[in-house]
């Protein structure tokens, strides 16, 4: 707007009426909604796509867990485990009965369980700083499938980084990463010891 002298706006305000002023207020107020409404629309698209990756995120994790599941087990032969039996989404609850996290893949046999985290990335510690609070309720809290027996753990990747790896193995966690169309189990260093939990 160009600027005017105290004459030239008092000339201006001659001009203007109720009608005038109360037509620019509604056509401003008019711009004001459709800006909110766009504001609106753009927060519940974004929203969604929110909900929508978390949905993709939780389906590739199912996917992962679905088709290499049957097979965990087998990837721990090399240690004698025999680990056949298996269950998904084992929940753990507290004393009073509150659900508290649960387990991706638990392996099994007769003196040894593994619980198996699945992650789509494990790039950072705290994705194994995570299982290792999981482990320690676990613990505490036993599923019957675990009550009295030793207790192991093992991370899956779809990507694994060599920092989390390495901090995994560090904290007597199996690595598995996924190659391909199966999940190999990462060659652990020479003094590595899993962690009996």
């Amino acid at each position: 707007m160009a600027e005017m002298t105290a004459q030239e706006a008092a000339e201006w305000g001659k001009t203007l009426d109720f009608p005038t002023v109360w037509a620019a207020l509604m056509e401003d107020r008019k711009r004001a909604e459709k800006l909110w409404e766009s504001i609106k629309e753009l927060r519940d698209s974004q929203k969604e796509t929110s909900q929508q990756m978390g949905g993709l995120h939780n389906s590739m994790g199912d996917l992962i867990e679905t088709l290499f599941a049957p097979h965990l087990g087998e990837k721990f032969d090399a240690y004698n485990y025999n680990l056949k039996r298996i269950f998904r989404r084992v929940p753990i609850y507290d004393d009073n009965s509150r659900l508290r996290s649960d387990i991706d893949i638990l392996l099994s046999n007769s003196t040894v369980c593994m619980a198996v985290e699945i992650k789509r990335w494990l790039e950072r510690t705290d994705h194994v700083d995570d299982h290792i609070k999981r482990m320690q309720l676990i613990r505490q809290y036993p599923p019957a499938e675990v009550k009295g027996k030793k207790l192991l753990g093992a991370i899956v990747g779809a990507v694994v980084t060599p920092e989390a790896r390495e901090y995994a193995e560090q904290n007597g966690f199996f690595v598995l990463e996924l190659t391909g169309e199966d999940v190999h189990l990462l060659e652990s260093p020479n003094d590595f010891q899993p962690k009996e939990w």
